[in-house]
């Protein structure tokens, strides 16, 4: 099992911490990565055709990287759309994707829950995951409630 986290530029890090601290604790395989939809196109397809199972793309203003990631590949792109001046378009670029090329998202900001969501996609067949995904939940539940 192997997650990719890409981040559009690297001021994207503090969100991508979120999503490597649930992986870690999750004993989840992953790689974080640094490639841009518009500056380097090439890198991002690389990365869609690589082994992962299951992809993180973090992405603000156009947010294009999750799509793009999509375009190149049939496994799962989890999209987190990074607050900053313009919300909106972040949020639309990723949850407004055409027919046939989907794109899940979380929240703004959201690396936390895009991991959790990565997590659940691997753990379908995965008793073992699916176990430590129950054990947090219920520590979130005893943190939280």
């Amino acid at each position: 099992m192997k997650v990719r986290i890409v981040m559009g530029s690297k001021s994207d890090e503090r969100i991508a911490e979120k999503a490597e601290e649930i992986l870690k604790k999750l004993g989840i395989e992953y790689e974080v990565h640094v490639a841009s939809a518009h500056r380097t196109p090439e890198k991002v397809e690389e990365i869609a055709n690589s082994d992962a199972d299951v992809f993180i793309a973090i992405a603000g203003l156009a947010a294009a990287l999750p799509g793009s990631i999509a375009a190149h590949t049939t496994k799962p792109v989890i999209g987190v759309p990074v607050s900053g001046k313009v919300n909106m378009d972040a949020i639309l670029s990723i949850v407004q994707m055409p027919p046939g090329i989907p794109v899940a998202a979380v929240g703004l900001d959201r690396g936390d829950n895009a991991a959790l969501l990565a997590a659940e996609i691997l753990a379908v067949g995965n008793d073992e995951l699916k176990k430590k995904l129950e054990e947090y939940r219920k520590e979130m539940r005893e943190k939280y409630v």
